[in-house]
């Protein structure tokens, strides 16, 4: 995968890829195969998420805090409603494909453009989107709403049931959202 999407040869991926191992960017496991040898697969470390875009920051956090005691408890959750409404309102726009997995693959890529190390898969599970990444990290720490928040936007722009399955193992951030073609 690597070898194709950088134009490089598979030495060339694989030293670096064992560079930022040894560095303590990557992680790797071996994914048992139907067939043959384990493969072996990367993954970000927590320390590559310093890395990758972060819309959230300290001062995201001050903010909602900060509308919390003036508005009340509620009013934070108020808010992020409300921005996430707007922000399907313009994925609406900008998501196409007649078929659900059509509309997945592109939401896919935006998300990935976005930050969310985001892609289209189908494996025995069914089809997903996987993501890697969430720039919002720390947010969606101290307000787990937004995790219901982004399934149901899913559901609305792939126009069926989204289940979101987040996965945190060793600092290590992954949410997959399962649903039917």
């Amino acid at each position: 995968e690597l070898v194709g999407r950088m134009g490089m040869s598979y030495m060339g991926i694989k030293q670096h890829c064992l560079t930022l191992e040894r560095d303590g960017y990557l992680d790797t496991w071996r994914r048992p195969q139907k067939m043959g040898r384990p493969e072996m697969v990367y993954r970000l470390t927590r320390r590559a998420h310093d890395l990758f875009q972060a819309d959230s920051n300290r001062f995201t956090l001050e903010l909602l805090q900060s509308i919390q005691e003036i508005h009340g408890p509620n009013s934070p959750e108020k808010l992020l409603y409300s921005l996430y409404e707007r922000k399907r309102f313009a994925l609406k726009e900008k998501v196409k494909g007649e078929t659900v997995t059509d509309r997945a693959k592109s939401l896919a890529k935006i998300r990935d453009a976005e930050g969310y190390m985001s892609e289209f898969r189908i494996d025995d599970g069914g089809p997903q989107i996987l993501e890697c990444h969430t720039p919002l990290q720390n947010v969606l720490d101290k307000y787990p709403i937004i995790g219901r928040l982004e399934q149901e936007m899913f559901e609305q722009l792939l126009g069926t049931a989204v289940r979101r399955e987040e996965t945190r193992n060793s600092g290590l951030y992954e949410c997959a959202f399962y649903f039917s073609a």
